[in-house]
């Protein structure tokens, strides 16, 4: 019989997000996602415009959970090697050494990730599906955990080159902070005035307790109805005829996952369907491709799933029992 998890396990989940909210003011709905795809093993797509404080959730998530941070600038000329690494001959030892790049680390920040060239943004394909790299035909497993936060700008085309499918579909969620609104500027004005409150920032919880809250969010119960809501869903979105391309199998998981994780952040030890619910846009939104006609039309990826959230019939209430 498999153990039960507790609610108050992920309790500490609530201290990092109230952590964190000591610098990004405002955004604890983000957050909560965010944290959702970190237990759900995942990764996070972070679009926005410049100046919204995206490098520095990052960085304020990779010191509550005390593990390392990287960043990785991407660039035209950025090479494979400059992310996974490489191998260089040792003239004292006479003998080729491993120098490892920035993906050995705990919470990897891929900045402007659509700004490098697609050999390059492939690189980190093995690194976030497999936890590993492979270099000269050497494979080597990365840090546990493992969480990649990717960037980019939704405002400037010149230069960039589109993440292909393949890659979108690597990340857990699409999540984008936005502008604050007028008392939440004010906020951060006062914050930021004598000091930044970054420096101050202590850790709340360690990285290999992160890896046990992982582990037992696989045992956040999810019903067979609920199951069945999920399936539902992605099958509407292969037939929708507004889609191109719908949810892929490793969507759907996707989906079940960041479900039992928000379950745990939410204090249940099951999934609801309102948890799917709330999910479906940021998980499934940049995995489906819409009808050129009706990109032309100005429908959106959002707007078709509201749709079909509306028209999929919801389970009856689950209580976990």
């Amino acid at each position: 019989m498999r153990e039960k998890t507790a609610p108050a396990d992920f309790a500490v989940c609530h201290r990092i997000i109230d952590n964190i909210s000591h610098v990004i003011v405002g955004k604890t709905d983000v957050l909560e996602l965010i944290l959702a795809a970190l237990l759900g093993e995942g990764h996070v797509l972070l679009q926005d415009v410049p100046g919204v404080g995206k490098t520095l959730l990052a960085k304020s998530l990779a010191r509550s959970i005390d593990g390392v941070f990287k960043r990785i600038q991407f660039a035209p000329d950025l090479l494979p090697a400059d992310v996974t690494g490489f191998t260089v001959y040792n003239q004292k030892k006479g003998e080729f050494t491993f120098q490892p790049g920035p993906v050995m680390t705990n919470v990897l920040l891929a900045d402007e990730i659509n700004r490098t060239v697609p050999r390059t943004q492939a690189s980190l394909l093995e690194c976030m599906e497999e936890r590993q790299i492979t270099v000269d035909g050497t494979t080597m497993a990365l840090p546990c955990p493992f969480f990649v936060i990717a960037t980019q700008n939704p405002i400037e085309l010149e230069g960039t080159f589109p993440l292909p499918e393949a890659q979108l579909d690597r990340f857990l969620v699409k999540v984008s902070l936005g502008y604050p609104d007028h008392g939440e500027e004010m906020a951060i004005l006062e914050r930021f005035r004598l000091e930044d409150p970054f420096g101050e920032l202590e850790p709340v919880i360690a990285p290999e307790q992160i890896i046990s809250l992982q582990r037992k969010r696989r045992q956040i119960q999810v019903a067979p109805l609920v199951i069945d809501y999920i399936a539902s869903i992605a099958a509407a979105t292969r037939g929708h005829a507004s889609l191109l391309y719908g949810a892929s199998p490793r969507a759907s998981l996707g989906l079940m996952r960041t479900a039992q994780a928000l379950a745990a952040l939410r204090n249940r030890d099951y999934v609801l369907p309102d948890d799917v619910k709330h999910l479906v846009v940021p998980v499934l939104a940049h995995r489906v491709i819409l009808q050129m006609k009706e990109r032309l039309r100005g429908a959106t990826a959002e707007s078709v799933l509201k749709d079909i959230i509306d028209r999929t019939p919801v389970p009856a209430p689950v209580d976990g029992a």
